[in-house]
């Protein structure tokens, strides 16, 4: 091997953005690339807070920028890839992780709630991978990353949200469709699969009655004990970013805590 082990898992000369980047997971992996090595686009549709994680990362020596985007809006994905293009020269890595969760009965299921966040974790999915690879095959390599979850793979309870699980099912097989297409053209498509990750919104909707009796339910489940940092995450997500993964494509990394061993 021309380089050793550690150096393989490096980012330097490479360009990522990350959709979702303002806050929670999506800001701990803008961090974790960063810090790899590579320029990062902090892409969020709050402005003032992709702005504020850009000027975070650049406090570190992290070139950086922020960038408003709505991911469900087809011309808004292309505007943001061409303005990384034109900011660094090229797209090397993108990570397609913005993303709305609703715990609602199916039987109560309204509808355009549903389009929406289809609209957000899968559409916008699709339409960021898609402009990605445009720039990725022209530079003949790309790492594209999204943001399923684990409950792609199961239904999880004692929450129902059934939109939301199928959604990231959706993202899953999305990921593998993609991976299959465009591993002629040097572009691997991967995915992480989160279990309950504490953030900022989790935190909050573990705040409300409901919150409450769900979440010792939840540990009972989780064999290590405890919900997951975003840290956790922040491993996973450099080395599908890094030459380290070159042969790994259209695979999912579930990274639950064991949940889904049972």
């Amino acid at each position: 091997m021309s380089q050793n082990i550690i150096d393989r898992f490096r980012l330097d000369g490479k360009t990522a953005l990350v959709t979702g980047g303002a806050q929670g997971i999506g800001e701990a992996y803008c961090f974790a690339l960063g810090e790899a090595g590579a320029k990062v686009a902090v892409v969020d549709i709050n402005r003032t807070g992709a702005e504020e994680t850009a000027h975070r990362l650049e406090a570190k020596g992290i070139a950086a920028i922020g960038l408003a985007a709505d991911v469900t809006d087809p011309e808004a994905v292309s505007r943001m890839v061409k303005t990384v293009v034109d900011k660094w020269g090229f797209l090397t890595i993108g990570v397609n992780n913005a993303g709305i969760g609703v715990w609602q009965d199916a039987l109560l299921q309204d509808y355009k709630e549903w389009k929406k966040i289809l609209a957000l974790n899968l559409d916008a999915v699709f339409l960021c991978a898609q402009s990605e690879a445009q720039e990725m095959v022209k530079k003949g390599y790309g790492k594209i990353i999204n943001t399923a979850s684990m409950s792609g793979h199961i239904c999880n309870t004692p929450q129902n949200q059934c939109a939301y699980n199928a959604s990231k099912a959706g993202v899953l097989h999305l990921t593998r469709s993609l991976a299959a297409e465009w591993a002629p053209k040097n572009i691997r498509v991967n995915s992480i699969s989160p279990g309950y990750t504490k953030t900022a919104l989790v935190d909050n909707l573990l705040e409300t009655p409901e919150g409450k009796i769900m979440l010792p339910q939840w540990l009972a489940k989780i064999p290590m004990g405890r919900m997951g940092g975003t840290d956790d995450l922040q491993g996973g997500v450099v080395y599908l970013a890094s030459p380290a993964s070159d042969y790994m494509t259209g695979a999912d990394l579930l990274i639950d805590g064991g949940y889904c061993c049972w």
